[in-house]
């Protein structure tokens, strides 16, 4: 249990207690004070943040579940609701690096706090915005860009936190929960928009997720937050001082382009297969029942992440290598699951394809034991940036491939391309990252690589 001693000020002091880390499986050195949560606290902030990350996956989805009858109620062309949805992405990008940074500097509780009060507030007045006045299309454009601008901060900030106040060897399951619930996020707001659309109309998800999330801010901030101060990371006297130049150093290092390299190869090829699912589905089986293929997918997804982070933690507890552990669970995540994609490619049958798709999208979760959680042995001293980097570079190539694939559909007419394409980036990612990937520290001075370019 955390000790809490009352300052002069009347504000609490949380004392952590030293950690037997050779029991939990963690590297930390005499000279590493990270402030790493004790037991309890760490089990309340892991359920509490998969919580979040729930309701952050609800309010992104709320959008593109309530466009079509949106666009019916303010006759919008398929290009206008292109835009709308679009606007998300591009706010989303920007916002990554600046939200790993403060969280590397302040701590990441308070900026995950601001971030979802921010998301919460936008989701609830969405309605609001849209009934405002005549300038519907720039308003939710705008509404869709401050959006993804205040949930870019959200998983660079997790990544920050992580590296800051959780053992290496419990890393990652702490991510593939956060993942988890994403995809039960995704999952819910599916079966809410199904439920509410229809009996009371598009701005009743808006007005409940927006809710829900506000309450978890407020949650967050009574029980987590107010009245305690946070501590800082401690800095370590071998973490250099951060600059362009050292910046510059550490990206061209073979571990750190090849975990970035990875990532995006990783981010681009779930975006474009997710995004062309339901429509693959739909004209490949017009006659199957559309809750299935939406349904089965995530629900496999959740367990799937969960055991792919409880197994990366098992094995580097029984003695593993970091860098081995991290390589496995990449290669079921992009190699193992491209297996299933191409199969995809043939003359399939709807149980056989929703099946396929289920072991892929749940196979690719084991990332949250791989590249997902490299960055933070890579990099401890700016894990927050240096994914917010790699996130941004993710979602633009996804952007990139999304466009290509829709383009390679109109002139093959054929699946196959764009599951052929799925699988090469996958093994593409893979193969550089076993080759040139580590899980050493790379910012300190004295780091020399074990594959030389």
């Amino acid at each position: 249990m955390e000790d809490r001693h009352t300052a002069r000020d009347g504000r609490k002091h949380l004392s952590y207690p030293q950690l037997d880390c050779e029991m939990y499986g963690g590297r930390v050195s005499s000279g590493e004070d990270r402030k790493l949560w004790p037991r309890p606290l760490a089990q309340k902030w892991t359920v509490m943040l998969f919580l979040g990350t729930c309701l952050l996956f609800c309010s992104r989805m709320a959008m593109p579940i309530c466009s079509v009858s949106m666009a019916a109620t303010f006759h919008w062309s398929k290009i206008d609701s292109g835009l709308v949805l679009g606007g998300f992405f591009w706010g989303y990008c920007f916002t990554q690096i600046l939200g790993g940074h403060a969280s590397d500097k302040v701590g990441g509780e308070r900026v995950l706090f601001v971030s979802a009060a921010s998301w919460a507030l936008i989701t609830a007045v969405t309605p609001l915005l849209a009934h405002l006045g005549s300038h519907t299309l720039a308003l939710m454009t705008l509404a869709r860009f401050l959006m993804g601008l205040t949930q870019g901060v959200f998983f660079p900030s997790l990544a920050s936190l992580c590296s800051q106040r959780v053992l290496e060897g419990e890393r990652g399951f702490m991510i593939s929960a956060m993942n988890s619930g994403a995809n039960l996020g995704a999952l819910t707001a599916g079966g809410m928009g199904s439920l509410m659309l229809e009996e009371y109309g598009w701005e009743s998800l808006f007005y409940s997720i927006g809710a829900l999330a506000g309450l978890w801010a407020l949650v967050v901030w009574l029980c987590f937050l107010k009245g305690v101060e946070v501590p800082p990371r401690q800095k370590d006297p071998k973490d250099p001082q951060w600059s362009l130049s050292r910046w510059l150093s550490l990206v061209k290092k073979p571990p750190v382009w090849a975990m970035i390299f990875a990532h995006m190869c990783h981010s681009s090829s779930s975006c474009t297969l997710l995004s062309w699912l339901p429509t693959y589905f739909k004209e490949s089986f017009p006659h199957a029942s559309g809750w299935v293929y939406n349904v089965v997918p995530w629900a496999v997804a959740i367990p799937s992440a969960l055991a792919g982070g409880y197994f990366s933690d098992v094995l580097i507890r029984q003695g593993y290598g970091v860098s081995l552990v991290r390589k496995i669970m990449q290669f079921f995540a992009m190699g193992v699951s491209s297996m299933f994609i191409i199969l995809l490619s043939g003359d399939v049958s709807f149980p056989s394809a929703v099946t396929f798709i289920s072991a892929a999208i749940g196979l690719s979760n084991f990332s949250s034991g791989g590249v997902t959680v490299n960055v933070q042995d890579l990099s401890p001293s700016c894990a927050g940036a240096l994914y917010g980097f790699m996130n941004m570079m993710g979602a633009f190539m996804g952007l990139v491939f999304l466009s290509l694939s829709g383009f390679l559909i109109e002139v093959t007419l054929s699946w196959a391309t764009i599951f052929s394409l799925v699988s090469l980036v996958n093994v593409s990612g893979l193969a550089v990252f076993i080759v040139f990937g580590d899980a050493r520290r790379v910012d300190l001075q004295d780091y020399t690589p074990l594959v030389q370019i």
